[in-house]
């Protein structure tokens, strides 16, 4: 997690469970869960639930939700689950007990923690629904061909020699719609708020809002390129559907849009439907022939926490990403330009994510950037 978000994440670890800092005064009583949450689902169990109304008839969604309770299931479907959409009793019961030991452990026994955790466990065997072996399709040969180290960002091994060579997300500026949507450690919070002729959706980490009318306008000026494109939305009896183009070719359809960017054709229908007092089922289905060899279709839960709040995030204030990458490239260089002098080997680069791998030892290896930006 790069610096600028160490200041926001202690806050979301505690108020995603709702807690506050009353979750470390007090130990949470928890236990694995014993069904799958969606066995719960008001409109899953009882098909004539019908969502509440706003004053004007539409069907209600505001609200502040959450995509924590997804952080388990895996976006794509692992091979030997085949074609099923649910997980057997079993890897039921595996997965349960992993996520009470991960919200015991956030809630009870660490410290300082920068994860949120959900409060309740999906029985889903992955967010991709279709295809119907839940993967996402392959790449084309043209995506392929047009990756680049900076797809990554920070979170990539480099080399940084300009800004650009930074992701959106290392520099404030977005992580793209379903950059946005899929769950990652923290800051998953989404607020929607209506009006008779438009639906607004605001992402709880970066400045992201989406502004959807409702009033029939037709599709905006093909010129016209936004991160998060341009949005247009109607109702289907309860389901709000909402089409989006007019996107850049900036980000990426990856978690805090890292990845392979999809090209400035992609096309984006979502699905959004309350199913519970709690929840609001989200489906989208990606098309993009430059990018993946067919369409495919994700679903999530959208689902309140106790007590959750979004805050601003206040994220360009002391942001030392940029600064930190350049500065961290240039102390490379001199390094290894020491190293030739001297008749020695290059020092080998990090890797791509070294919190994930053993660390160097030597002090010379990383730029402390409290002593300054990088000149």
């Amino acid at each position: 997690m790069s610096n600028r978000a160490l200041a926001s994440a202690g806050v979301a670890a505690t108020l995603s469970f709702g807690f506050g800092s009353a979750a470390h005064a007090q130990a949470v009583k928890l236990e694995p869960a014993k069904e799958p949450a969606e066995k719960h689902v008001a409109a899953y169990a009882d098909p004539q639930w019908k969502a509440p109304r706003t004053s004007w008839g539409d069907p209600l969604l505001e609200g502040v939700f959450s995509t924590d309770d997804m952080r388990s299931v895996p976006r794509d479907r692992p091979e030997d689950q085949g074609t099923r959409e649910e997980l057997t009793p079993e890897e039921f019961a595996k997965r349960a007990q992993s996520d009470y030991e991960e919200r015991d452990r956030v809630l009870n026994t660490s410290s300082y923690s920068s994860n949120s955790v959900g409060s309740r466990t999906f029985g889903w065997s992955s967010q991709v629904i279709d295809p119907p072996n839940g993967r996402t399709p392959a790449y084309t040969a043209a995506a392929q061909a047009r990756a680049r180290p900076s797809d990554r960002g920070s979170y990539g091994a480099g080399p940084f020699n300009t800004f650009e060579d930074l992701s959106l997300y290392d520099r404030c500026l977005t992580r793209g719609i379903l950059g946005s949507s899929f769950a990652v450690i923290y800051g998953n919070g989404i607020r929607i708020a209506q009006s008779p002729d438009s639906v607004v959706i605001s992402y709880e980490m970066l400045p992201d809002s989406r502004v959807i009318p409702l009033d029939g306008r037709g599709a905006a000026q093909p010129g016209l390129k936004q991160f998060v494109g341009k949005s247009r939305g109607h109702w289907e009896g309860d389901t709000l559907v909402v089409e989006t183009t007019n996107m850049t070719d900036r980000t990426s359809i990856g978690g805090n849009g890292l990845g392979l960017r999809h090209t400035d054709q992609l096309k984006l229908t979502e699905w959004i439907r309350r199913v519970d007092p709690e929840m609001v089922e989200y489906k989208v289905r990606v098309e993009d022939p430059g990018t993946y060899e067919a369409p495919w279709t994700a679903r999530m839960m959208w689902s309140t926490q106790p007590g959750y709040e979004i805050f601003e995030y206040s994220c360009h204030e002391a942001n030392r990403a940029v600064s930190g990458s350049l500065g961290g490239e240039r102390n490379y260089e001199q390094r290894v330009k020491e190293a030739i002098a001297k008749g020695k080997p290059p020092p080998a680069r990090l890797a791509s994510q070294p919190f994930l791998a053993p660390l160097p030892k030597e002090d010379a290896v990383f730029l402390n950037v409290n002593e300054g930006d990088a000149k």
